[in-house]
């Protein structure tokens, strides 16, 4: 449960002054619906408004702050600018506006007033104009005047002030924390307490407050690191008490499949199995990635795992995303299962009629203990007597809710998912505590080195030709095909995005 003094921080945006419905879409695109998004939305610049030069020793493209009595207006007409006349002692600066409507600038800049005007300084025609000052003060305003201003990342239909005035309400609903932070370490790191390194990280001083080693931005990192690896602990300590089911192998088949492959197994392979196996053995589910590159042998370690399920007497099922890697799934795992005698099931969406009915009956009844195929097992008709080990391949592939609808035919299953990269959403499932990791390291001896590459659409005839070559070679080949709109291939067949080929 989140302590109440935080409720102010997780109210949405629109609790601050001056965001309505609209803008709160922009502050969520921007950072997040939270007022709490806001305080990790950091400045990543600053406006110096410090130098308060007289007009005559303006320069180019430099930020000024400026003391100036309003001597004339010159409205615009058609695409000429509106014209404020401004004098020091020592020259004359212009003010330019553009689109000028009504009487804002002559409520804003009386003739014969003084006032504190600060923008970016050019020249034209030789003489100091600022174009659409950022400030225009009375000298009794001077208390809104920083003269440090952070510049925060924007997103299309917010300005720089309005982000800067929402973040401001958001400091000053900032709580005093208890401490959390170890004090021995905090005291040896010069770390601020909570609410003052917020603030400060929002208060630059000047560009070296900017860098992540200052001590106000290096404990907030701290903090974020500390509450990600307190959330992993707590999520694998609620997940180990979820409740699953213990499935011991004897080893028997898994023991013929190996004396038949006519290869070794890595160290990394056994490893891996081994840390499989003692996991499936546990009273408790099993979430667990496979995670190796091509041609390690993660679906040898697969079977292995498969074959316990089926020993410990229940059933195993691996989805591919696609039915080309379907069936090259199917072929390998029945190739290596003869050994134990161990008959492997296939089924995609083109198994129709009694092809089908009689899969699902087998599945149904036991007599099939273990199957391959696509998004087909996810169909309602498609039914276990005893799913005890779920396995997907390129998990990446299919949504949470298809991974967790397979998983749902089975009593309490175990789930095996396998994937070559680390692509984004796997790693943040791992540092999130979803996913133990078993990772092959090593290639089988004799493995040639996988060569990777990218080639143009426009080279595909090259592309066809090198494949040719491979496969007379007898070489494996795995084929990633993304096709823009703009771009397809010159065949009548597409290929969808990421099909193996």
């Amino acid at each position: 449960m989140r302590p109440a003094i935080l409720d102010k921080l997780f109210a949405p945006v629109t609790a601050l002054p001056g965001i309505g419905a609209q803008s709160a879409k922009l502050f969520e695109r921007l950072a997040g619906p939270l007022i709490v998004d806001l305080l990790w939305h950091l400045p990543s610049g600053i406006v110096d408004r410090r130098a308060s030069p007289r007009i005559r020793a303006l320069e180019p493209d430099r930020i000024a702050t400026l003391a100036v009595r309003v001597e004339a207006h010159q409205p615009g007409f058609g695409r000429r600018p509106y014209r404020v006349v401004c004098t020091d002692d020592t020259g004359t600066l212009t003010l330019v506006y553009f689109n000028v409507k009504g009487d804002q600038l002559t409520r804003l800049l009386p003739v014969g007033a003084e006032r504190v005007v600060s923008g970016r300084v050019e020249f034209y025609g030789g003489m100091p104009q600022m174009a659409h000052p950022d400030l225009v003060l009375r000298p009794d305003e001077l208390d809104r005047l920083k003269p440090i201003e952070p510049v925060y990342p924007l997103t299309a239909g917010l300005s720089p002030r309005l982000v800067q005035r929402a973040i401001e309400a958001a400091l000053e609903r900032l709580p005093v924390a208890p401490e959390w932070i170890d004090p021995a370490l905090r005291a040896r790191r010069g770390w601020p307490a909570w609410a003052d390194a917020v603030h400060q990280a929002h208060v630059p001083e000047g560009e070296a407050d900017l860098s992540p080693t200052t001590p106000a931005r290096e404990r907030l990192a701290y903090d974020e690191i500390f509450a990600s690896q307190l959330a992993v602990a707590l999520a694998r300590a609620r997940r180990h008490r979820q409740k699953g089911r213990a499935i011991v192998g004897t080893g028997a088949m898994a023991s013929r499949v190996e004396a038949a492959l006519g290869f070794a197994l890595t160290g990394a392979q056994r490893l891996a199995i081994a840390e499989i196996a003692a996991e499936m053995a546990e009273p408790r589910r099993m979430m667990r990635l496979l995670q190796g590159d091509v041609g390690s042998g993660k679906t040898v370690v697969a079977l292995m795992a498969m074959l316990t399920a089926i020993e410990g007497g229940g059933q195993a099922a691996l989805m591919a995303p696609t039915e080309i890697l379907a069936r090259q799934h199917h072929a390998t795992l029945q190739r290596h299962a003869a050994a134990a005698h161990v008959e492997i099931g296939f089924l995609t969406g083109r198994e129709k009629g009694r092809a089908r009915a009689s899969m699902l009956a087998s599945l149904a009844s036991g007599l099939t203990p273990a199957v391959v195929g696509t998004h087909a097992l996810l169909q309602p008709d498609v039914e276990f007597r005893d799913l005890a080990l779920v396995v997907i391949d390129e998990q990446h592939r299919f949504g949470v809710e298809q991974r967790m609808g397979l998983y749902a035919k089975g009593r309490d299953a175990d789930t095996l998912l396998m994937s070559a990269t680390p692509i984004p959403r796997t790693l943040m499932m791992t540092a999130y505590g979803d996913l133990d990791v078993s990772r092959l390291t090593e290639k089988p001896p004799g493995r040639h080195p996988v060569d990777t590459r990218t080639v143009a659409l426009e080279r595909i005839e090259d592309v066809v030709a090198a494949v040719g070559r491979a496969l007379a070679r007898q070489a494996k080949v795995i084929g990633s095909a993304r096709w823009s709109k703009r771009a397809r291939p010159p065949t009548s067949r597409r290929s969808r995005s990421g099909t193996k080929h």
